[in-house]
């Protein structure tokens, strides 16, 4: 590690961080290698890599490529996460590019006239939900600071695949007849989907043309071209007009979108730095707290088949989460308490809440050190998220995760760009108790998120594992769950991210079916918890670095993704 990346840390010290220290230089990288939830855009990031671009232009390259085939669940329509290692420097950044509340919005956006919330499915479909898109921006910085080749050169891929055509493949035909039933109210986004009145089927040859010409006007142009001009005045139209909760969207929302830089959250965990997003992602402070609750316990010594291990994760789990959904939100609006929420005594103070013969059951929010009054959110569902990851020669580490929310996002399509619905990651009730709630709505806001894009140090500060998901709320669990098992368990990075998953909802404890998760039901249930099986929609992408500097990667065998080597 160099001293800049300590330096970057040094003022957490605190929290039993990274110490400031300077270890010897070595290669940190013997390959380039890429990993993508659909191997359409790992081919594109390969194919970057190969001409000499940066991890961070693959990462583009697959995020434009992912727009394309995998339209359903991200894209230039919604946001991401980046955190970025610059393998020269040894400097950790991250950019986050959420999506953002127009200036029309309010915190009562989601209050029906009844004075009640109200319900997802009437909030999701249509404007009430679409936040002005950040991915694009978030690209072009990105590029800015970490990318080799033209800007135009990183659109090729998807331009290529918006033009000539890409396969309706089973995921995408999944989430075209998930949403089918609602489709009726947008007959925009069936132009582009059905074919004789109903979702194309597998195997047909869709095409974009409009979001093609649009990628080359970005490519020639920038990302102005999206953000102001005809583009933006399209994406107004279409959400200030739309078929289902119109409500305004204007040019000027669009015009003042940026990207922000955030400082990465980092803590450590027995030997390891484990580096997160912040605010206003929880995807960082969630991980390690769960991690922070479950450090004394032997997990390396009990391993993963025995049921105290899940115990253990499903009450740090839960006990996270609850402080999740009550402290944490848009930095710019609200004060989060990182420092306290993954303050070692803290820390302490929660896991000491878990007794190894008895489920708690009841599962509370803390009071970390420097919290203020406030009530919890509830949380909406989510399901359509990508994650991607690149590792360059020079050893620069890109994981961004990507995002339009829920299956096709609002459902609304301008110019070929599908909108997202990332609004109804807010609380849907502004107030509880008298108190505002952290994650409400508010003019220029972003939404709380569960993205957790992350990368782990070693004990040298050399970076040895990146990871994460998609999955709406379960996606920190995933990540969490992979930390677990590649550094307590041993497990690959394959192996880690492909293990059954244990997660929770208001019945309790979910165990994942047909995984091995599935024998620690009665175990489990002999302990006091509510125990059932279910599937869980899943994806997951890593890398990981072996001892002798050679990255492999590793993607999920829940879905069609790929990792390749350049």
């Amino acid at each position: 590690m160099t001293s800049r990346l300590a330096g970057l840390l040094a003022p957490l010290a605190l929290l039993s961080l990274i110490p400031a220290a300077t270890y010897a230089r070595e290669p940190i990288a013997t390959n380039a290698i890429v990993s993508a939830a659909d191997p359409r855009a790992a081919q594109a990031g390969q194919d970057i890599l190969r001409q000499g671009g940066s991890a961070t232009d693959a990462a583009i390259a697959m995020m434009l490529t992912l727009n394309v085939v995998e339209p359903h669940n991200s894209g230039i329509g919604g946001g991401g996460f980046l955190m970025h290692h610059d393998g020269t420097t040894g400097v950790l950044e991250s950019i986050d590019g959420r999506e953002e509340a127009p200036s029309a919005a309010r915190p009562d956006r989601f209050m029906g006239p009844d004075g009640k919330p109200l319900t997802f499915r009437d909030a999701w479909p249509g404007g009430y939900s679409v936040g002005v898109p950040g991915n694009l921006r978030l690209a072009w910085d990105a590029h800015k600071k970490w990318g080799k080749l033209p800007w135009a050169t990183l659109f090729q891929p998807a331009i290529h695949a918006a033009e000539d055509g890409f396969e309706v493949r089973q995921r995408l035909d999944t989430a075209m007849k998930a949403v089918a039933p609602i489709w009726a109210d947008f007959p925009e986004i069936q132009k582009y989907f059905w074919i004789d009145g109903k979702p194309a089927p597998m195997g047909t040859m869709l095409k974009n043309p409009p979001l093609a010409a649009l990628f080359k006007r970005i490519a020639a142009e920038g990302p102005d071209a999206f953000y102001t001009g005809e583009q933006a005045r399209i994406i107004s139209k279409t959400v200030t007009e739309a078929p289902k909760n119109p409500v305004p969207m204007t040019e000027a929302d669009l015009a003042a979108y940026k990207a922000k830089p955030r400082k990465p959250v980092c803590g450590k965990y027995r030997v390891y730095t484990i580096c997160g997003m912040g605010p206003v992602s929880a995807g960082g402070v969630t991980v390690l707290e769960i991690l922070g609750m479950v450090e004394r316990f032997p997990l390396a010594t009990w391993g993963k088949d025995d049921a105290r291990s899940w115990h253990v994760i499903g009450e740090a789990m839960q006990l996270a989460y609850a402080d999740r959904d009550t402290w944490l939100g848009d930095p710019d609006f609200v004060a989060n308490p990182i420092s306290g929420m993954i303050d070692p005594a803290y820390l302490k103070q929660r896991s000491s809440l878990i007794r190894l013969n008895k489920a708690l059951n009841a599962y509370k929010p803390g009071t970390p050190p420097g919290a203020q009054p406030r009530t919890a959110s509830l949380p909406q569902p989510e399901s359509g998220t990508s994650h991607f990851v690149a590792v360059d020669k020079n050893g620069d580490i890109a994981a961004w995760t990507s995002t339009i929310e829920s299956f096709f996002g609002s459902q609304l399509v301008a110019n070929g760009v599908i909108l997202n619905n990332e609004l109804t990651d807010f609380s849907f009730t502004p107030e509880k108790n008298g108190a505002p709630v952290a994650n409400r709505v508010e003019p220029g806001k972003r939404p709380l998120s569960s993205m957790s894009p992350t990368i782990v140090y070693d004990e040298k500060g050399m970076p040895i594992f990146t990871v994460g998901a998609a999955g709406g709320r379960t996606i920190t669990m995933q990540v969490a769950k992979a930390l677990i098992a590649h550094l307590d368990w041993g497990l690959s990075a394959q192996d880690s991210i492909a293990h059954g998953l244990i997660f929770f909802n208001g019945d309790g404890i979910v165990l994942e079916q047909g995984t091995s998760l599935e024998a620690m039901k009665a175990p489990l249930e002999k302990l006091g918890h509510r125990v059932s099986i279910g599937r869980m929609g899943l994806k997951a992408n890593a890398a990981e670095r072996m001892a002798d500097g050679h990255w492999v990667g590793a993607a999920d065998p829940r879905s069609p993704g790929v990792s390749l080597q350049e």
